[in-house]
């Protein structure tokens, strides 16, 4: 009967000794701190901000001329052939000359009547005034009447209004003929400046008609410097400014920039040539469903001597608002809400690994990456989210709002 006894009570000794350990162990696990959480954290570092407005372009050449024909006619021989370079003066197309070279003669021949007319009379009134001297010596010894001198005069004076009215005619078949010989000219289409053939409109043997408009025979452009046209959105147009530097890429080649500097912005949307008299007197009758975007074109020169660039390509444009070079940057995600001071609230890692709230400036900002001007050091950490339990960081430090521009 020992045995058994004996045995419970090493058995209780073991259990009771086994429950004192694990108090201990239950008080540190009751009262221990908190184990700080997994943060994805980002270091200060040093960088360049650029900050821009982005926005779409298209590139045009800096003198775009369509040259058309000024008189009706039948296309005869064109000269020049899509992608000819062409200098001012250039003889571009030829129209059928025939009814311009038949008015001139017309023209020609009356001035030529007009003239002779006018000799004719010139030499009668010469014989006139003479018979007129004749008769007032005649008049002066009473060998004629004074009615046969005052009838001499008349036909003197009406002689002289009669040259004086040719004299207006005359000039009247001047013009006539300077008319036929600039319509003539028309029929020889020649190139008003230096450029490139970009477009062929009209072919030989087409029939133009100039009656009402000046058919375009071809699009004449100057592709040794090209102006991009930017469509700078509402809400970007009151941040630029004259001056400001402009870049932009083609689809073509992302890899090459062009830079170049903002020389002019539109003062209304270009939708504006679509208004007519009714819409811009009485605007509540558009209501705000119809509203689109407005769009303002900001235009700027790039060399293109190396023609690389062709006509109405797309341009992605960048329009400079600011650049600090060398300067102390975080993730813009890290932002928290603005305060009314205009500072920012960032979350950095305290010794203990959690998150503390610190106040910072910042500068400028390219929603990629924000400028840092006080508040932070170079080296230190803020925190972009809290991990998980599956690993992924929520976004716990983001901005609360999005933050406006500085500069």
């Amino acid at each position: 009967m020992t045995r058994p006894a004996s045995t419970r009570r090493r058995r209780r000794l073991l259990i009771g000794g086994a429950a004192l350990l694990c108090v201990p162990a239950l008080l540190y696990m009751w009262l221990a701190p908190p184990a700080p959480p997994e943060l994805e954290r980002a270091a200060v570092t040093r960088g360049d901000i650029e900050q821009v407005v982005e926005a779409t372009g298209t590139l045009k050449p800096s003198r775009l001329v369509s040259v058309g024909a000024q008189v009706s006619g039948r296309i005869e021989t064109l000269h020049v052939k899509l992608g000819d370079k062409v200098k001012a003066g250039d003889l571009i197309a030829e129209i059928d000359s025939r009814t311009q070279r038949n008015a001139l003669r017309s023209a020609q021949a009356a001035e030529r009547s007009a003239r002779a007319n006018r000799q004719a009379l010139s030499t009668e009134l010469a014989q006139q005034e003479l018979t007129l001297r004749r008769l007032r010596q005649l008049g002066a010894a009473q060998l004629v009447a004074r009615a046969d001198v005052d009838a001499a005069l008349a036909r003197v004076d009406a002689t002289r209004e009669q040259i004086d009215a040719l004299d207006g005619e005359i000039v009247q078949r001047l013009t006539d003929v300077d008319s036929a010989q600039t319509s003539l000219g028309y029929t020889r289409i020649t190139a008003p400046a230096d450029g490139m053939v970009l477009a062929v409109v009209a072919r030989e043997g087409q029939t133009v008609n100039a009656v009402q408009s000046a058919p375009t025979i071809i699009i004449l452009g100057n592709q040794d410097t090209m102006t991009v046209y930017a469509e700078i959105s509402e809400a970007d147009v009151v941040r630029t400014a004259l001056g400001q530097e402009a870049f932009f890429t083609i689809l073509g080649d992302a890899g090459r920039r062009y830079t170049s500097t903002l020389r002019d912005i539109a003062p209304a949307p270009e939708s504006i040539t679509r208004e007519d008299t009714s819409s811009l007197s009485s605007p509540a009758l558009s209501g705000s469903a119809s509203r689109t975007a407005m769009y303002y074109n900001g235009q700027f020169d790039v060399d293109n001597s190396d023609g690389r660039l062709r006509s109405y390509m797309t341009a992605q444009v960048r329009i400079v608002l600011g650049r600090s070079r060398n300067v102390l940057t975080i993730p813009s995600a890290a932002l928290g809400a603005r305060g009314a001071d205009g500072s920012y609230t960032v979350q950095v890692p305290s010794a203990s690994g959690h998150p503390v709230p610190r106040r910072i400036t910042i500068g400028l900002d390219d929603q990629i990456r924000v400028e840092v001007r006080s508040g932070l050091r170079e080296g230190e950490q803020v925190v972009l989210g809290q991990a998980d339990a599956d690993g992924a960081t929520p976004a716990t430090a983001g901005k609360a709002d999005s933050p406006p521009t500085q500069s």
